[in-house]
């Protein structure tokens, strides 16, 4: 052990917490076939002392203000913090002293193609709700006046959207159909609002923002894609004119129901439904093919609510077997505080729902305004816009409106259409109520196949199937996610699918947590690096060394496995040593660097680990552990039982090291 005996005691006493890596005499390593290299160890070093209070702040500040939020108030007067304050909090103050006619212009343009966009996709997305169409209006009228003085994206499109609207309508139908209660039902509609809009903008304030990433990529895929076909499937109803019609939301009864009911079908709704419909899909598809074509798939809804309401209304004496939306009450929104339901035996139903449509809302309104953000060179602040959608919600519990948050396809419509700002939103806002002032008498005779149509050209989209794909390809757990989150909204319900999509999120997750890769690590020749050698076939194992990689913490969770698993590696390469007639093993090295933390029951295994080795007269040694790890090996004073080879900075060092002392 004559190299060693040059090493300071590094780990040991609170004496060396802001030491450097100090460099210590070299050590020599000969791997067979290749040459003699040196190199010099370095100490392992405490991380610099804090109390439990710096610990317990540290932490909290990384998990709740990863991005440090109040950076910009550092060395401010007084007025300019509070003027940064208001900013942050209202970012109108931001952008409004900068706003000139240039902007006003593209902005009106853009709300204006928008509005064409939002009052056609809202009336048809309250009826999605099972709400009167009306409440769709109102819906798209409040809550972009309230998002333009809180939100911080430039482009995002507020309203009324159709995965929200599903999960709505579904949820509350089930408890209260609305045709049989019509008042509860749209104060249990208002008062789920009102939840969903307090659980998001508590989601705000605290900055847990993480929550919303439990719903992931893959499981939203195939929720969103079950969704679509549901919703789909459910607006036979309006394109084949029939009356009595099933309110489940699963496949089966959908069909069945549009099968026993063919006796109600009418051909003069067929063949005009199918006609708009086969009208909308082609100036959606030449939308995606010629993106500077918008305008014709932006324009289209309305385009189709007015031809059609003309047809109805000029030859409604032969066109008698349509549907239409009948008599629209105009006006402003109505104040609807006094319809909140705050008692009752269905004040859990309405908690439920609002919870789990704000997830959902959030989830697509957050995305959609990174996603924008992103290609258009700024940034959008999640906590900030959850707290934005969630005032918006409440606000709109308040007046007549249900859950609301950024649409993609509108939003996609808002930026191709030049928007600059968040006053396109105030443009739609306007246009929605000269609308209601004026122009409802006009929706009197609109048919409901249009409508029907319009929210299966919009739904259509939500089947990514190009995602499916790439999910096969890259991670099959992902694909499995999605294919059950797909099923189980198709098969069972909308909401059972996204707790399955929730399930399935975080089984990935525990899978992840409970075991973790490991594998054996080799050296790669004429270099000091070691990497598993499955992965590169040049690596090479080093005589007397097994070399195990461990890629993620060590928890109560996944300890026994990495015990087990350590182990059973340890036993195969004696196994293959055995047969190769290769040299015995002596030291075992874990390589630490991936373990960026460690509790209590993963340093009794290492401390168990240890103990079983030592019986077999094998060494067990420590590379590269993080500050963390090494401050809590040092506290549980297993460091002391390791001893100065015990720990090291690097695999090559330890190989290095224990190698040199052998030959001494």
């Amino acid at each position: 052990m004559g190299l060693n005996s040059n090493r300071v005691d590094h780990y040991s006493g609170s004496g060396h917490a802001n030491q450097g890596l100090t460099s210590t005499a070299p050590a020599t390593i000969t791997v067979p076939g290749e040459t003699m290299m040196s190199l010099e160890l370095h100490n392992v070093c405490l991380p610099p002392q804090k109390t439990t209070l710096q610990k317990l702040r540290h932490r909290l500040s990384e998990v709740f203000f990863p991005d440090d939020p109040l950076h910009g108030f550092k060395n401010q007067s007084r007025f300019r913090k509070l003027i940064l304050a208001l900013q942050y909090f209202f970012p109108i103050f931001e952008w409004a002293p900068n706003y000139n006619l240039t902007l006003l212009r593209s902005d009106v343009v853009s709300g204006l193609t928008i509005a064409s966009l939002a009052i056609p996709q809202g009336i048809s997305y309250a009826k999605l709700a099972n709400l009167p169409p009306i409440i769709g209006l109102y819906s798209s009228f409040v809550p972009p006046l309230i998002y333009s003085v809180l939100g911080s994206s430039k482009h995002l499109a507020v309203g009324p959207v159709s995965i929200a609207s599903l999960v709505m309508g579904t949820m509350l139908n089930e408890a209260v159909p609305y045709n049989k209660d019509p008042v509860l039902y749209l104060k249990l509609a208002f008062t789920a609002t009102f939840f969903a809009g307090v659980f998001q903008a508590t989601l705000g304030l605290l900055r847990l923002g993480f929550v919303i990433d439990f719903l992931s990529k893959a499981t939203l895929v195939g929720f969103m894609a079950g969704a679509a076909v549901i919703v789909s499937l459910q607006q036979l109803k309006g394109l084949l004119g029939i009356v009595h019609f099933t309110t489940k939301m699963q496949i089966i009864p959908v069909l069945t129901s549009v099968i026993q009911h063919r006796n109600e079908w009418s051909w003069q709704t067929i063949v005009m439904g199918f006609c708009f419909l086969g009208f909308l899909l082609a100036t959606r598809h030449i939308g995606l093919r010629k993106p500077k074509l918008f305008w014709i798939s932006a324009a289209a809804p309305l385009a189709s609510v007015i031809l059609s309401t003309l047809l109805v209304t000029l030859f409604r004496s032969k066109l008698h077997g349509i549907a239409t939306i009948g008599h629209l009450e105009k006006g402003l929104n109505p104040p609807s505080s006094n319809m909140l339901y705050f008692h009752g035996e269905f004040l859990g139903v309405a908690i439920k729902t609002g919870i789990i449509t704000g997830i959902l809302s959030l989830t697509e309104g957050i995305a959609v305004g990174r996603t924008f953000a992103s290609l258009n060179d700024y940034q959008v602040d999640g906590n900030k816009e959850m707290l934005a959608i969630g005032v918006m919600n409440m606000a709109g519990s308040c007046t007549s409106c249900y859950v609301t948050t950024g649409s993609f396809s509108r939003s996609a419509v808002n930026a191709n259409a030049g928007a600059k700002s968040v006053v396109s939103n105030i443009i739609m806002a306007s246009t929605v109520l000269i609308t209601l002032l004026f122009l409802m008498p006009l929706f009197h005779y609109t048919p409901n196949l249009i409508l029907a149509a319009i929210i299966i050209t919009a739904v259509i989209g939500l089947m990514d199937y190009q995602s499916t794909i790439r999910l096969w390809k890259v991670d099959k757990l992902d694909f499995v996610a999605c294919l059950c989150s797909f099923f189980g909204v198709l098969f069972i319900s909308v909401p059972i699918g996204l707790a399955i999509a929730v399930g399935v999120s975080v089984f990935k997750i525990l899978l992840h947590v409970t075991r973790p890769n490991t594998g054996v690590l080799g050296n790669i020749p004429g270099t000091q690096i070691y990497q598993n050698v499955n992965r590169y076939r040049e690596a090479r194992r080093v005589p007397w060394f097994v070399i195990l990689g461990v890629d993620s913490p060590i928890y109560f969770a996944n300890s026994t496995y990495l015990q087990e698993r350590i182990l059973r590696w340890i036993r195969e390469e004696d196994e293959l040593l055995a047969a190769n007639n290769g040299p015995s093993l002596k030291c075992v090295i874990i390589d630490m660097t991936a373990v960026t933390a460690i509790d209590t029951s993963g340093l009794g295994m290492v401390k168990e680990l240890k103990k079983m080795l030592e019986k077999r007269s094998l060494q067990l040694v420590l590379a590269n552990p993080g500050g963390s790890v090494m401050e809590k090996l040092h506290q549980s004073e297993i460091l002391e039982s390791f001893g100065l080879e015990g720990v090291y900075l690097s695999v090559d060092e330890a190989v290095a090291d224990i190698s040199s002392a052998w030959k001494a």
